[in-house]
């Protein structure tokens, strides 16, 4: 076992480092300049128990930046003489700015502990420290000491040199992560240096954000490495960080250095208490009320309740606009085309199916407009610390909860967004709860039937649907965490960025990104999904007839005519009506028998068992799995089956309760759509980002808990009479 070890002491000037250094070393210490500068340099010996260990006394410096000779000095002999192990001093009673170098530090990926110098300094001030939970977070050891009086130091020496075995024996340093936009950037980065299998100092990682923020000492060491995969990871930095100027109209470093305070903030909410004076800002007095423990999560409700009922309400009018011009093109095309089976399939396939979906556009634009809102002033980052003890219900923590709310957009980012979580486990749990967060895909069927049986209550069902997905999310991660993921809990940082005013710009940008994805469905899985949807509806188009229903027409027909011969003009009017409702109803029940026995009205008879004991009628059935090829097609497939193409959206409001759908069946498919898999793109990210087994897995299980919840609602509603 190696006897000898090299600890690189580092912090802040005035921190009590070189105190801390003369207690370890004594007399026995050096001092010269480090090669090629002239700032001073302090070694030592220390002999302790069987081990000698050198201390190197780095450089005072606020952060590793290389600005000054001093950064330069410290960080490159972190990465170039690797020192088994860094020990930071941190002065505990300004944390905040000890935290700064601290996380730099962490980020080198190199063995560490921190020294939290000056206890009695922050004591004094009223400042109390976990220093457990510190080190649980960080995943490193954690000392206090008082430099001054020498006391903590052998603590300091154990818990190096233990440390230093730890990280002998396998353990590795736990990274520090950030805000999506950010990590996504790194591990970019930190990919195209992985794939290149190019052989650089320090950790990927630690320099994909060195390449991010523009530092010239580790892009000419890239340089000397290979020149051309070099302006290849270059170049892709680039992009990045023009993504970041576009949405934040800061540079790269900015915002990453706020992203390193939010860590920051986030540590301190989690280890400090009984501050007998605390820093006064913005941020923390709107804090104050947004994540207290008894109001914030009713202030968070209201917010989510308040997108919703705007989603609903402001998108009503431009959603009337759109079905108009769906209604009036669909008449001018009727008008204009001769009778073919092109015709049908142009206007009862195609426009019927994207037309049933187009409309919703709004919506969706206000939804993601609304969730760009709450990540870019820094509300998104705080709904981790408030839902912190909810997610423990569980099994996770709040930092689950990011992704998890990202889902109210779409679930494939969100699956994606859970990257950021450190676990394995917690990565696949938050994966499977994931898919029951109420998606905007799902959001154009919750409109059609909340709008079509509750009225001016659609916005407040709608919300109870969202809030009733979060319930069932944690309830399952619960149970999965018991069953399935069984051992300890990992600890997180929360992240609490200062507020920012938002931009317009990067709003729109960001609800433009995401509305792309609900565009190019309607060009391409909706279109088709469609036309096949009809094609099946359509054929075979020998149908066999119950009746003559051209019969039965022309005979109600010349019986009401023999009424109308002779009498005034009001009573003729009112016949006239009743005669188009009637010859209406026969028309539809013509319509009805035809798809009843067309090959998809086949395969809905074949499914009614299963969804008949949840209220699910065999057009809704089709829908529904349909609907797993993405959600909107459950919207486009009523509309063909209803063949409601020439009529606009209200019509299918109006041949939902035709058929006989009520209250209580639509909301227990409103509670299906809610809860089964979102569609064959989330299935598809869940099998990348982890494996076939739990994408089977998820498929099954959300399905099941589908049918369950749907059978809940629908016969507990019977049974009250409320069918």
């Amino acid at each position: 076992m190696k006897k000898k070890f090299t600890l690189a002491l580092a912090g802040n000037p005035n921190c009590g480092k070189t105190t801390i250094f003369n207690n370890l070393t004594g007399a026995r210490q050096k001092v010269g300049n480090w090669p090629g500068v002239t700032v001073e340099k302090k070694e030592g010996i220390l002999k302790h128990k069987d081990y000698e260990l050198k201390i190197v006394d780095l450089p005072g410096t606020y952060s590793l930046t290389p600005f000054s000779i001093e950064e330069i000095t410290a960080r490159d002999f972190i990465i170039n003489e690797t020192p088994d192990i860094v020990v930071n001093i941190i002065d505990a009673s300004n944390l905040e700015r000890s935290l700064f170098l601290a996380i730099q530090i962490l980020e080198l990926g190199r063995p560490a502990i921190f020294v939290l110098n000056m206890a009695d300094v922050a004591q004094a001030k009223g400042i109390k420290i976990d220093e457990k939970k510190l080190s649980q977070l960080l995943g490193l050891p954690v000392v206090f000491t008082v430099g001054n009086k020498n006391k903590g130091i052998e603590n300091l020496v154990e818990a190096a040199v233990q440390e230093i075995h730890q990280f002998e024996s396998g353990k590795k340093s736990r990274d520090i992560r950030y805000s999506l936009e950010i990590e996504n950037c790194i591990v970019k980065i930190e990919s195209c240096i992985t794939e290149s299998q190019i052989q650089i100092d320090g950790m990927p990682r630690w320099n994909a954000i060195k390449i991010l923020e523009d530092d010239k000492i580790v892009k000419q060491k890239l340089m000397d490495q290979n020149s051309q995969i070099a302006q290849h990871v270059f170049q892709e930095a680039k992009l990045c960080r023009e993504r970041i100027h576009t949405l934040f109209e800061d540079d790269f470093e900015i915002v990453l250095t706020d992203d390193r305070y939010g860590v920051i903030a986030g540590i301190i909410k989690e280890i400090v208490s009984n501050l007998a004076r605390k820093r006064i800002d913005m941020s923390r007095n709107i804090d104050l009320v947004l994540t207290d423990r008894f109001f914030g999560i009713p202030v968070f409700v209201f917010f989510i309740w308040a997108m919703f009922q705007l989603t609903f309400s402001l998108g009503e009018y431009p959603m009337g606009w759109i079905e108009s011009g769906v209604s009036f093109l669909s008449t001018s095309l009727d008008n204009i085309l001769p009778a073919s089976l092109l015709k049908d399939l142009l206007l009862d396939g195609v426009i019927a199916g994207i037309g049933s979906v187009v409309i919703f556009l709004p919506n969706i634009l206000i939804l993601f407009f609304c969730i760009a809102l709450f990540e870019d002033t820094g509300y998104m980052a705080r709904t981790a610390f408030l839902m912190d003890r909810v997610m423990h219900a569980s099994g996770l923590h709040g930092k689950s909860f990011i992704p998890m709310l990202m889902g109210f957009g779409c679930n494939v980012p969100a699956i994606m967004a859970t990257r950021t979580l450190e676990s394995p486990q917690d990565r696949i749990l938050t994966i499977l709860m994931t898919p029951f967060m109420s998606c905007s895909a799902r959001l154009p069927v919750y409109i059609v039937l909340a709008g079509s049986f509750f009225g001016n209550q659609a916005g407040t069902v709608i919300f109870s649907l969202y809030l009733t997905g979060i319930i069932v999310a944690i309830l399952s991660g619960r149970l999965l965490r018991n069953l399935l993921f069984k051992g300890a809990e990992a600890p997180f940082i929360m992240e609490l960025p200062p507020y920012r005013m938002p931009m317009l710009k990067s709003l729109l940008i960001h609800m433009w990104d995401r509305s792309k994805m609900f565009l190019k469905k309607m060009g391409g899985v909706i279109l088709a999904g469609s036309v096949i949807i009809w094609c099946l509806s359509s054929f075979p188009r020998n149908i066999s007839y119950s009746q003559d229903y051209s019969l039965k027409m022309a005979s109600v027909k010349s019986d009401y005519e023999l009424k109308i011969a002779g009498t005034d003009q009001k009573t003729a009017q009112k016949l006239n009506t009743e005669l188009a409702l009637i010859l209406g109803d026969i028309e539809n029940k013509k319509e009805q028998e035809r798809v009843s026995k067309s090959y998809i009205g086949r395969i809905g008879k074949f499914l009614e068992p299963v969804f008949s004991p949840v209220g699910i009628g065999w057009r809704a059935g089709v829908a529904l799995v349909t609907g797993l090829v993405a959600k909107e097609v459950v919207v486009s497939t009523m509309g063909v089956l209803y063949g409601v193409g020439n009529s606009g959206g209200q019509a299918l409001e109006r041949a939902l309760k035709k058929s006989g759908m009520t209250k209580l069946s639509a909301l227990s498919m409103m509670v299906f759509v809610l809860l089964y898999m979102p569609c064959f793109a989330t299935i598809a990210m869940i099998y990348k980002e982890t494996s076939a087994k739990w994408a089977g897995f998820s498929l099954i299980y959300t399905t099941s808990v589908a049918w369950g919840g749907a059978f809940l609602v629908y016969q507990t509603g019977k049974i009250f009479g409320l069918g």
